[in-house]
């Protein structure tokens, strides 16, 4: 192995559970001194992967840099350091990272001082990190999701002693609050509620890469929540692997729907959440959902699985009939909320009749939008030492036929918007043609619509014209 320093992770650590609780450090985040100047002069690039949790890691990371007098580019070769945000949830997604690590080889030709830097979920697998430092020599930093933080001091030691230094943390996890932010959006922005994950799903590596659930403290989120409306802005994304499980290390009865209530109060615009876990969504959440205008009608809420015995194998602690009786009183209580899930196709021994159980269950919940996935095997996982035994061809078969399926429904409901009028969001002018403008209804349907006189961040209303399977097309109407 080559010299630097070294700490490296373990998934078996990563996997242990206790009773303690969960530190919470509120001191005010301070640069090292040594570190205070290191960025002057120099500039950064990060590129981030994966979910909305790692985007907020991305925010902090940025606040971090620019704290030592980083500037931020767009362009690789402009970089003095490149810092990858990895994503570990699936291979492909792991593949594609390496991939990119072995493009930008060539910049340390160029560049020979030039610093390479991976981090998040990939960085806290073993396999990966004795991967990387067996062939991506360019590689010279490389840290995990629960030392963020550490990031000074990891990148002085990094330039200043020209070795390599890998720092990943495989521990249950803390709270770590009033670090640096630089918020990418200037109207909606993602709130950290809890971290980590105690379902240990069996295809499932977050438990291992993110450490166990650990909520924030109340006060800590609605002061954040606060002072971002007090900044103009109109939508707050809450976020945890699973949110629906806030406040149970705290022991707090019903945690999840008291604090979205108390969200609520305080007046921002738009609320949303995610991701939500079947297994721990109660009805007083569904009422406090439905009780409240700026909370969002549209749920994410992973089914994975039709089939109650793929979802026993799964480790989903769930049944499709549960899972269905769920869906029947969201619905009841708010009969125009939107659903998306997420759905694994050629699971470990799933036969033609299982899956289309799960066919069925989109037939029975008639989704807005679905992610649907092929299953791969994670390292580490109890899954992957499932005999992958669906053939591949017949993985893809059942994939496209559930997104046949999928789109049916998709466009469906879309179909139903048609002379509508609905409230959207304005992201801004449309990535494909600068006359048009594009944002998002109440329901999170992606909007595309013209209009005089509209600004990002407005609230406008939109009568629809047309539909597509994805997306709604509309003009804006004046009150």
């Amino acid at each position: 192995m080559p010299k630097g320093n070294y700490q490296l992770p373990s998934l078996k650590d990563a996997k242990i559970r206790t009773r303690e609780a969960v530190k919470v450090e509120h001191a005010l985040f301070k640069l090292p001194e040594q570190t205070r100047n290191l960025g002057v002069g120099r500039k950064f690039y990060l590129r981030t992967y994966g979910c909305q949790a790692n985007e907020r890691d991305s925010e902090t990371i940025v606040g971090i840099l620019e704290s030592m007098g980083f500037s931020q580019t767009n362009e690789e070769q402009d970089a003095d350091f490149i810092l990858l945000n990895t994503c570990a949830i699936r291979k492909n997604a792991e593949d594609k990272v390496l991939g990119e690590l072995g493009m930008l080889k060539k910049l340390k030709t160029t560049n020979p001082d030039l610093i390479f830097g991976l981090c998040g979920c990939m960085a806290q697998e073993e396999e990966i990190v004795q991967l990387l430092l067996k062939t991506y020599n360019q590689v010279d930093l490389i840290f995990g999701t629960h030392n963020i933080h550490r990031l000074p001091e990891l990148l002085y030691q990094t330039m200043m002693s020209k070795e390599r230094t890998v720092e990943v943390y495989s521990k249950e996890g803390e709270v770590i609050e009033n670090l640096p932010v630089k918020r990418f959006g200037k109207h909606k922005a993602w709130v950290n509620i809890m971290y980590g994950c105690d379902k240990f799903c069996t295809y499932c590596i977050v438990p291992y890469t993110r450490g166990k659930e650990r909520s924030r403290l109340y006060g800590d989120i609605l002061s954040e929540i606060q002072e971002l409306k007090d900044q103009g802005y109109k939508e707050v994304t809450l976020l945890g692997q699973n949110v629906n499980a806030y406040g149970k290390d705290l022991g707090i009865e019903s945690g999840f729907a008291n604090l979205l209530e108390e969200v609520a109060k305080i007046g921002i615009p738009r609320i949303r959440f995610t991701t939500s876990h079947p297994w721990d969504f109660t009805d007083d959440m569904i009422d406090v959902i439905a009780k409240y205008d700026n909370i969002m009608p549209a749920i994410h809420l992973p089914v994975q699985s039709g089939n109650s015995d793929m979802l026993k194998i799964m480790g989903r602690r769930y049944t499709s009939e549960s899972y269905k009786s769920l869906y029947d009183r969201i619905i009841k209580k708010m009969p125009n909320c939107s659903f998306s899930t997420d759905i694994i196709v050629g699971f470990p021994n799933e036969t033609e009749e299982q899956f289309q159980d799960t066919l069925d269950m989109v037939n029975y919940c008639k989704y807005d939008l679905a992610y649907t996935f092929i299953y791969s095997p994670r390292e580490g996982t109890p899954a992957a030492s499932m005999e992958d035994n669906v053939p591949e061809q017949v993985k893809s078969e059942r994939l496209q036929r559930l997104n046949e399926l999928v789109g049916l429904y998709s466009n469906m409901n879309n179909q139903k918007y048609v002379g509508k009028v609905v409230n959207v969001l304005v992201d801004g002018l449309s990535k494909k043609n600068d006359q048009v403008y594009s944002g998002y209804s109440e329901e999170n349907k992606l909007i595309n619509f013209t209009g005089k006189d509209v600004h990002e961040g407005d609230i406008v209303r939109v009568k629809i014209t047309d539909v597509k399977s994805w997306s709604l097309n509309g003009e804006v109407v004046s009150d």
